[in-house]
């Protein structure tokens, strides 16, 4: 067995000592546990981090389940109870959405995370030999040959997940010579950043921070005109007089988790320990990376993330939650 292998099994013996261990002394369920629905989005960290958190509750004797659920859905999913818990919001996606949900109170506010997040358009630093003027967003046109394919020569290719309605109208705002190649999800976008990686050929794609590339592949943002909200909503605002959306996403966005309202009264254990815990950039990034990066099943991943992060975590459960 080589020393990669012996490492992963390590870990993973710590991490399931570890989870017995702590959740050992948490106090046993007094009456017939309630089920705890933890939501799981469709990129890795988040998957990943929603296992952790529910193997932390089911250690302190609620049922736990997992329920996939698109971000635009779990909104009146969270309201109605049909789920319960979101681990990892990110507020620049929803901005609009998450502000009105939470101010007509359609479920609770649990806090933010240590973690500050930022999504745009990326590449691998080794394009920066191929397009000099980069991260400059004016650069794009000047590199057209760099991000184009076989299809179109005239044409650059920006690739993306089925996120980000607004892309299209950075691009006609902006009037870049590109086209949008749109993947069904992160998995088949993270296979093509792959390919590029080891080939060293250049790639422009959505990415976001912190993800897995934060502790695996260079590269940097393009920066485009920086984001105000009246780049959205006022035409005039920016370099294009006659179009919103000239302006990149914001620079900085916070992460933030979120629960029904019901849970307090159902696990007020669960409660707390979304309340308490955080998620820095760093945790969030390997969450990523143990699945992206190392290629471990979700269920190891959060196994060996709860040994990574032992001590915080064990900060997290409430002390109400522990045997005297």
């Amino acid at each position: 067995m080589n020393s990669a292998k012996v490492i992963s099994v390590c870990f993973m013996l710590y991490a399931i000592s570890w989870i017995s261990g702590v959740f050992a002394g948490a106090t046993p369920a007094k009456k017939a546990p309630s089920t705890v629905i933890i939501a799981m989005n469709e990129w890795a960290s988040q998957r990943v981090l929603s296992k952790a958190i529910g193997l932390m509750i089911s250690g302190m004797g609620e049922q736990v389940e997992y329920q996939d659920i698109s971000v635009a859905h779990q909104w009146g999913a969270l309201r109605q109870g049909f789920v319960h818990i979101q681990v990892e919001v990110w507020q620049s996606s929803v901005t609009d959405v998450l502000v009105k949900a939470l101010a007509d109170k359609w479920f609770d506010d649990l806090g933010l995370h240590n973690a500050k997040g930022r999504e745009d358009w990326w590449f691998p630093a080794y394009v920066l030999k191929l397009c000099p003027d980069l991260p400059d967003w004016r650069a794009l046109n000047q590199c057209i040959e760099v991000f184009a394919d076989a299809a179109r020569a005239d044409e650059g290719v920006y690739r993306t997940g089925p996120w980000n309605p607004h892309d299209a109208d950075l691009i006609r705002a902006l009037k870049l010579q590109y086209r949008i190649e749109r993947y069904s999800g992160s998995q088949p976008l993270w296979q093509a950043l792959k390919a590029a990686v080891t080939k060293q050929e250049p790639i422009l794609l959505l990415n976001w921070t912190p993800n897995w590339t934060d502790v695996r592949v260079q590269g940097q943002f393009v920066e485009f005109p920086e984001y105000e909200p009246a780049c959205e909503l006022v035409e005039a605002w920016g370099l294009n007089k006659n179009m919103a959306y000239d302006c990149g996403k914001p620079r900085q966005s916070q992460l933030k988790k979120v629960a029904w309202s019901g849970l307090k009264k159902q696990s007020l254990c669960a409660y707390q320990l979304v309340q308490n815990m955080q998620f820095s950039s760093e945790m969030i990034a390997n969450a990523s990376a143990l699945v992206v990066a190392d290629g471990h099943a979700e269920n190891k991943a959060a196994q060996l993330w709860l040994a990574m992060y032992a001590n915080e975590a064990q900060q997290w459960i409430p002390k109400t939650c522990l045997a005297p």
